[in-house]
């Protein structure tokens, strides 16, 4: 299925609006990836990231779970509409402790308004790599919202 944003200015429209985040900001995460419906999101490792037991914290997990597929569902959306979740379960696999998590956000089914997304999450290190969580997001576009 070919993915095609209704705006044409999508991708300044998604790292501007990336970069406004804060939370994502202040976690460390970084846009690596952007294509219609397709948003990588990398975040490095630091202790302040981590749970008691060293790993990574499925907060911090899911949150970059939601952010990828949120900007991926924003990559598709007309002008002047925002994206907001509405909806999501994440599903953690496997502890993360490497030197990276990337986050993999990828449109399944567009809509008007509601769009459905997934999103993996790996751990990288090395040449491992460990699926951490995978995503399904329900994301809703609302208009007026300024991205």
């Amino acid at each position: 299925m070919e993915l095609v944003p209704r705006d044409p200015e999508w991708e300044t429209r998604v790292k501007s609006s990336f970069a406004a985040q804060r939370f994502m900001k202040h976690l460390g995460a970084e846009l690596v990836h952007l294509s219609p419906g397709a948003v990588d999101l990398e975040l490095r490792m630091r202790p302040e990231l981590t749970q008691q037991h060293g790993f990574f914290h499925a907060g911090t997990t899911s949150s970059i779970a939601d952010s990828a597929a949120g900007y991926a569902a924003l990559s598709l959306f007309a002008v002047g509409v925002g994206v907001l979740t509405s909806e999501y379960k994440i599903n953690l696999l496997n502890p993360a402790r490497q030197a990276v998590l990337i986050a993999r956000g990828r449109v399944v089914k567009p809509g008007r308004t509601l769009t459905i997304a997934k999103a993996d999450v790996y751990g990288l290190q090395d040449d491992e790599q460990v699926h951490v969580a995978t995503g399904l997001f329900t994301l809703m576009s609302v208009a007026g919202v300024k991205d």
